[in-house]
C-alpha cells in the first residue's frame, strides 16, 4: 500500500492553521490508542517492508529505506514510546514524515499499527497536554482532542526525537 499526500497551499500560518482555525491531522493506531500527526508534516504513506539495519543503532531504530534516491530513517514509534515490540501485519505502515532540525528539514519515516483517517480538529477543540509529572516526557505531545468515543493524541513531529538523537540521524544518509 502506498499513497502520496499531495500537499496544496492553503491559507492560513505555517503551523497548519487555516481559514476557521482547523488543522488536519493524519490518525493512526498504536497499541490500541489513537495518534495524529499534522497533514502538512506528512509526506507518504506506505506499506512495511525490509529495512537494512544499522549497526550498534538504537533499538528503535529499525533501519533505512531508500525512497526514490533519499535515505530515510525508520523508527518504530511503538518502540520510542516504550512499548512491546509486535510482529509487523499487511496493515502495517510508515507514515514518512518531514521533521525540522537544527540542522534544516529532514524526511524520517515512522512505523505505526495501522492509519485510521485525516480529522479536521477545530483549534479551540484541542486540549492542553495534561502534566503527567518531571519523570514522563510529553514534549512531543502538542495536545489532545476527541473524536467520537476516542481520545487522540497530536504528536509534534519535530520533536518525536530529541535534538541530541536527531543529530545522530543526520549520519545516516
Amino acid at each position: 500500500m502506498e499513497l502520496a499526500i499531495e500537499q496544496k497551499p492553503r491559507n492560513g500560518s505555517a503551523d497548519g492553521a487555516v481559514q476557521g482555525e482547523v488543522q488536519q491531522f493524519l490518525t493512526f493506531s498504536l497499541a490500541d490508542e489513537e495518534y495524529g500527526v499534522n497533514i502538512l508534516k506528512v509526506q507518504e504513506i506506505k506499506g512495511w517492508t525490509p529495512v537494512t539495519r544499522i549497526p550498534n543503532s538504537p533499538e528503535y531504530l529499525r533501519g533505512v529505506l531508500n525512497l526514490r534516491g533519499t535515505i530515510v530513517p525508520i523508527i518504530d514509534l511503538r518502540m520510542r514510546f516504550n512499548q512491546p515490540r509486535v510482529e509487523y501485519t499487511p496493515l502495517t505502515v510508515v507514515i514518512v514524515l518531514s521533521v525540522a532540525t537544527a540542522a534544516g528539514a529532514r524526511t524520517i519515516g515512522i512505523v505505526v499499527d495501522s492509519v485510521s483517517d485525516v480529522l479536521n480538529v477545530g483549534i479551540s477543540e484541542i486540549k492542553p497536554t495534561p502534566n503527567l509529572g518531571s519523570k514522563i516526557n510529553t514534549e512531543f505531545i502538542n495536545g489532545i482532542a476527541a473524536a467520537n468515543t476516542k481520545m487522540i493524541m497530536l504528536l509534534d513531529s519535530d520533536k518525536l526525537l530529541t535534538s541530541d538523537e536527531l543529530a545522530q540521524l543526520q549520519a545516516v544518509h
